[in-house]
C-alpha cells in the first residue's frame, strides 16, 4: 500500500463521515424539535465541507420530485462515488 493511496483513502473516509453527518443533521433540521445552536453550527460546517462537491453534481443531476418530496440523487451519487474511490485508494 502506497503512502499516497493511504492518505487519499483517509481523506475520502473523512469526507464520507462529513457526508453522513450532513445527512443526519438534515434529518434533525426537518424534525425542527428545539434545535440547539451547536446543531446549526455543525450543519453549516457540514454544508461548507460538502457543498463544493455536491453543487456541480446537483447542476447536472436534478432532484427527483415525488409529490411534495424531492429526492437528492446528487447526494447519493457523490456518496457512492466516494465509497468506490476510497476502496480504490486503499488498494493502491
Amino acid at each position: 500500500m502506497s503512502l499516497i493511496g493511504l492518505v487519499l483513502g483517509y481523506a475520502l473516509t473523512a469526507f464520507i463521515v462529513v457526508l453522513v453527518a450532513r445527512m443526519v443533521l438534515d434529518w434533525v433540521g426537518v424534525a425542527r424539535i428545539g434545535v440547539p445552536p451547536w446543531v446549526r453550527r455543525a450543519r453549516s460546517l457540514a454544508y461548507a465541507g460538502t457543498e463544493p462537491v455536491l453543487a456541480p453534481v446537483r447542476r447536472v443531476v436534478r432532484p427527483v420530485r415525488a409529490g411534495g418530496i424531492a429526492f437528492d440523487l446528487a447526494f447519493t451519487l457523490v456518496f457512492i462515488a466516494a465509497l468506490l474511490l476510497r476502496s480504490i485508494a486503499f488498494s493502491l
